[in-house]
């Protein structure tokens, strides 16, 4: 105990002249005349750093028609595959705080371009067209392959060929449509008849199955989703495949350090098996890896 006390009692003295000695240096340098700065109290200090740090509101635009994807659900609450993600990623951000804002599909892109929002999650694929436009982050959270859905027991379409002349109902700037207004630029604008989505997502089993339209275009995972009752097919090879990315505005450094902090908790949440875990729950299997399922 005697030697507890006196190598306390040794440091507290050996303090006491270093800081009389450092005291005495500034009086010297100043002329003696400057007064010594105030303590921090130890109350400060504990105020100080308890203050948070600065949050950054990041306004998410999402939809509300995607079944599974970003919907509200019998209780009035926007929920969904790209909606939990995010609430997930949030929540591994204290850096931000984000916040959605729905609208329409066909409005996104804009809204982005004029701040109106700060990012887009909506199943977002990454195509040259949007590259010229947008940026995206480069953890991709899904990937998937397109095909032409069709009537059930319609084997007579197989092929973007077997389209032409045919109605094809999309969504209005989504990856889909860029594929098959790619196919008119190249075989004639009128090749196939290109009808553009007013409804929801699941009055396209209603369109198909009464022949106002003649097929549609869907990532794999869409069809068990808006067609739980198996009225209508999937034919033919791959279309596409592409890797499910979020938007951001181009050559913007908050949207980059944005990206950047995203990329590395979609990292994290693919080591831990979290992402697997809300693919699986939302869209009936784990579509978040590139290779084929």
């Amino acid at each position: 105990m005697k030697k507890t006390i006196s190598l306390t009692t040794a440091l507290a003295l050996t303090l006491v002249i270093a800081g009389c000695g450092n005291n005495n240096a500034a009086n010297s340098s100043n002329g003696g005349n400057v007064a010594e700065a105030a303590p921090q109290s130890s109350a400060e200090a504990t105020t100080a750093a308890a203050e948070p740090a600065e949050v950054t509101k990041i306004v998410v635009g999402t939809g509300t028609a995607f079944p599974n994807v970003c919907f509200i659900d019998e209780n009035g609450k926007l929920t969904g595959f790209d909606v939990e993600l995010l609430k997930e990623i949030d929540t591994r951000l204290p850096e931000y705080e984000f916040e959605f804002q729905t609208m329409d599909f066909s409005n996104l892109l804009l809204s982005l371009e004029t701040k109106k929002i700060d990012l887009v999650a909506h199943v977002m694929e990454k195509n040259p067209e949007r590259e010229q436009k947008y940026s995206f982050n480069k953890e991709a959270y899904a990937h998937w392959r397109n095909r032409i859905i069709v009537a059930k027991g319609n084997d007579s379409i197989q092929t973007l060929d077997d389209l032409q002349g045919k109605k094809v109902l999309t969504g209005a700037t989504s990856a889909q449509a860029q594929i098959l207004e790619n196919y008119n630029k190249e075989h004639g604008a009128d090749s196939i008849k290109i009808v553009y989505q007013n409804g929801a997502a699941n009055d396209t089993v209603n369109q198909i199955e009464t022949g106002r339209v003649d097929a549609t275009l869907a990532a794999d995972f869409v069809l068990p989703i808006i067609d739980p009752q198996s009225k209508l097919q999937a034919v033919g090879g791959e279309l596409s495949s592409a890797d499910i990315l979020y938007v951001f505005r181009k050559d913007d450094a908050p949207s980059q350090k944005l990206s950047d902090a995203i990329d590395g908790v979609i990292a994290e949440l693919k080591t831990d098996g979290t992402l697997g875990k809300i693919s699986t729950q939302w869209l009936g299997a784990d579509v978040t890896s590139s290779a084929v399922q």
